[in-house]
C-alpha cells in the first residue's frame, strides 16, 4: 500500500474505483473513519475524471494562442506537479478564447489536484 501514492497517476480510468475501494477499506480495516475516505477519495476522482456527463471538447485555437502558451503551461504544471499554477493556466485560457465554464473553474478550484487532472490532461492530448 505504501507505494500506491506513487503509482496512481499511471492507472487509467476505468482503475481508479477500484483503488478507490482498496483504500477505503485499508483505512476501514487500520479503524479509520471510512465516510472520511470516501469523500477524499472522491475529490480525487473527480480531479482525474471531470466529469463523464459533460465532457470538455478542447478547441485547437486555444493550443496555438500566443505559440503554445497553454499547452507550455500545462506541461510545467504537468512535469513539476505544480498544481498551484493551475490558476494561471484557467487565465491563458480565458485569455486564448475558452468560455466552457467547467474547465476554467476546475483549474481555479482548490483541489486537490494531482498529476492525471483530467484538465491538464486534456490540455496535453492524454488519455
Amino acid at each position: 500500500m505504501k507505494n500506491l501514492g506513487r503509482t496512481y497517476y499511471k492507472l487509467k480510468p476505468r482503475d481508479c474505483l477500484g483503488v478507490a475501494v482498496l483504500v477505503a477499506g485499508c483505512v476501514v480495516r487500520k479503524g479509520g473513519d471510512k465516510a472520511s475516505e470516501w469523500r477524499e477519495q472522491v475529490k480525487l476522482l473527480r480531479d482525474l475524471l471531470g466529469n463523464p456527463f459533460r465532457p470538455v471538447v478542447i478547441e485547437q485555437a486555444w493550443l496555438r494562442w500566443r505559440e503554445g502558451t497553454v499547452v507550455n503551461l500545462a506541461q510545467a504544471i504537468y512535469d513539476d506537479r505544480a498544481f498551484d499554477r493551475l490558476p494561471i493556466l484557467a487565465d491563458a485560457l480565458e485569455e486564448a478564447g475558452c468560455t466552457n465554464p467547467d474547465l476554467v473553474a476546475h483549474c481555479r478550484s482548490p483541489g486537490p489536484h494531482v498529476r492525471g487532472c483530467w484538465a491538464v490532461d486534456a490540455i496535453l492530448g492524454k488519455e
